[in-house]
């Protein structure tokens, strides 16, 4: 069944689903290649930008040096967050043991969040692009059948033919949904190996600011 057949012959149900279909598979691989290209990177610029770290004299030439390494800002924003606001706020109450977790905390969940972008989208295209096809097929056996019905007696010629096309749909919504799941499952375990590496970097941190 070539395309042209499929959407000479198939209602509006059947091209919105197949439509849909289409965009989360489009979707699913912008955002694989996007957060490939993105981890990538992160978890190349992450040991050397932490090793930058330690290596420096002082801590405004740790800053420096790892700007040059820290390509997508993951350690940057943790070094920035160590600079506490001044004045008689509340975000500057309390000792600087407290102040310092609340920020580095603050500052991790903001980079956790970007490298997490598109793991939703994922999940979603892998839960239901499967039941998007098969509720295709279901609807494409249906007015198979029903468009057969004044046709004379129904034989396995004539549903055979027919029936294997909206196959068709299941087979594409399993397609949609196998590189969606697997990228989700491969994506999240890097994030959280770099949130792991995150995490330590930011208890090393606070442990050597929070030092009188």
């Amino acid at each position: 069944m070539s395309l042209n057949d499929f959407l000479l012959h198939s209602d509006g149900i059947s091209r919105f689903l197949a439509l849909l279909l289409l965009v989360l598979s489009v979707g699913s691989w912008v955002v694989m290649v996007w957060k490939w290209r993105l981890l990538a990177r992160v978890g190349s610029d992450l040991p050397r930008s932490i090793a930058a770290f330690w290596q420096a004299p002082a801590f405004d030439d740790a800053q420096q040096r790892v700007a040059q390494f820290d390509r997508d800002a993951s350690i940057t924003p943790l070094l920035a967050a160590t600079l506490l606001p001044v004045g008689g706020t509340l975000a500057c109450a309390g000792e600087r043991h407290p102040q310092l977790t609340r920020v580095l905390r603050d500052a991790l969940q903001l980079v956790v969040k970007r490298l997490q972008w598109g793991q939703v989208w994922l999940a979603t295209a892998g839960s239901i692009s499967p039941f998007v096809g098969l509720l295709g097929t279901v609807w494409g056996i249906f007015n198979a059948l029903t468009g057969m019905v004044d046709g004379g007696p129904l034989t396995i010629d004539k549903v055979a033919g027919p029936v294997g096309e909206a196959l068709i749909m299941t087979a594409a919504g399993l397609a949609v949904a196998i590189p969606a799941v697997l990228g989700y499952n491969v994506f999240g375990r890097q994030i959280h190996q770099i949130e792991a590496q995150l995490e330590g970097f930011a208890h090393d941190l606070r442990a050597l600011l929070a030092e009188p």
